[in-house]
């Protein structure tokens, strides 16, 4: 019987586990995913907690109750250590456990060190995490009482704009409906060289669609910018022209301030650095293999994919639901095929669709593929886009506890959107 470890319990590795399962039958194959804790969090979901609009335990499931109805092991306490030299993993209880072919699906890790004063642990919030979307929301509880200026911003390096723009506008909104909106000026600040290009050299007119909207929200914007560091009382960021070249230094005071950090591989990935790049991101082939290890498959945040161009101030491509979900698909067949003695061929649809939320509204995007020149390029906006998300979250919560495989957006979302079913 085969050994397949997955790492990682978030959407990737929940998502691969349950397909690899109903690919490969228990009798052919053990399945055992490895976790940070007990829990699947829906992350997309925790700007709404940041805001109070959910409450952590309305977006997670526990992770090892549902695996256990597919008959996949679960274990909470984390890895410390790939050895992918030897094939196994080094658990943080000090177990070993070896596998004939690993997933690594762990998402990022959030490197607030790299610039003074990010993070929860010092001067700004996060929503990259429900436990840190809780504590922001904690932090907007206190803010509420004595409301001033907010910051939102993007530091070099970041590789997903989306919950920045949706954080600003859905805080926006909270304001409104609190009567509020009036005593907090607030303020966009981005590493991306202009509003709307979200780390993909921007999708049709979303320069101007996302410009619009911070406009009618009165949010003003400061881009092309380097955050250098954050103190108790402001957030200090150089605006560069298009040789990267400072002609403005702007202090921003702020009672309150979500900032999304630059990601690196997690530790337990990027200690094997064999499999690798210099920031820790996995490197694979075409078929999501590594190149070094082929029994090691990879997909989600933690993969290496070169940034879609250069920009005066660094900007990461963004990885989103569907190209995951895309990923799945091609390391399950693969993985089915190798085990058969068929060599695995199978690729991944390195398209883009993102979903952002508004609070009010939202905004839809489809970049396909995600490097231009595209076939498609799609940009809109409506209350409409605010619904669909409302009822994703309700559909992929409900997919994790029931181990549901069904393919959301090719099933669904695409055609939702008007976009034909893509092969």
């Amino acid at each position: 019987m085969k050994r397949i470890l997955v790492l990682g319990a978030g959407i990737g590795g929940m998502s691969v586990a349950y397909e690899l399962r109903a690919a490969v039958g228990a009798d052919r194959a053990s399945i055992t995913v490895i976790g940070e804790g007990e829990h699947f969090s829906f992350t997309p979901s925790n700007p709404w907690v940041a805001v109070g609009w959910r409450k952590p335990a309305d977006i997670r499931i526990e992770a090892g109750k549902h695996l256990g109805k597919k008959q996949i092991g679960f274990e909470s306490c984390g890895a410390e250590r790939v050895a992918p030299e030897t094939s196994s993993v080094h658990l943080r209880d000090g177990r070993v456990l070896d596998y004939d072919y690993l997933v690594i699906a762990t998402g990022p890790r959030l490197a607030f060190d790299e610039v003074p004063g990010l993070g929860p642990d010092a001067f700004t919030q996060s929503i990259c995490t429900t436990d840190h979307a809780q504590t922001a929301w904690e932090a907007y509880e206190r803010f509420l009482a004595d409301p001033g200026p907010i910051v939102i911003g993007a530091v070099p390096g970041v590789s997903c704009f989306g919950p920045a723009y949706e954080f600003a506008m859905i805080l926006d909104a909270d304001l409104r409906k609190r009567k509020l909106r009036d005593r907090v000026p607030m303020t966009y600040v981005t590493s991306e060289p202009y509003v709307g290009h979200m780390g993909l050299g921007g999708v049709g007119d979303s320069k101007g669609l996302l410009e619009s909207e911070l406009r009618q929200r009165h949010i003003k914007w400061i881009a092309n910018a380097r955050i250098t560091g954050v103190d108790a009382e402001a957030v200090q960021a150089d605006e560069v022209d298009d040789q990267g070249q400072v002609v403005r230094s702007h202090k921003l005071p702020f009672k309150y301030a979500m900032v999304m950090p630059p990601f690196t591989g997690v530790d337990a990935v990027r200690t094997a650095k064999e499999l690798c790049n210099p920031r820790g991101f996995v490197l694979i082939d075409a078929h999501q293999r590594n190149p070094k290890f082929p029994n090691v498959y990879s997909a989600g945040v933690c993969v290496a994919i070169p940034p879609v161009e250069a920009t005066p101030v660094p900007t990461g491509a963004p990885k989103t639901g569907f190209m995951i979900e895309s990923m799945v698909s091609a390391i399950v067949q693969n993985i089915a095929a190798d085990m058969d003695g068929r060599e695995g061929t199978a690729k991944a649809t390195w398209n883009a669709i993102c979903l952002a939320d508004m609070g009010d509204t939202g905004a839809a995007f489809v970049a396909l593929p995600q490097i231009p020149p595209r076939n498609v390029t799609w940009a809109k906006v409506g209350k409409w886009v605010h619904l669909a998300k409302v009822a994703f979250e309700k559909y992929f919560l409900a997919k994790m506890r029931s181990g549901n495989t069904e393919p959301i957006y090719e099933k669904y979302v695409l055609k939702a959107l008007g976009i034909e079913r893509l092969k």
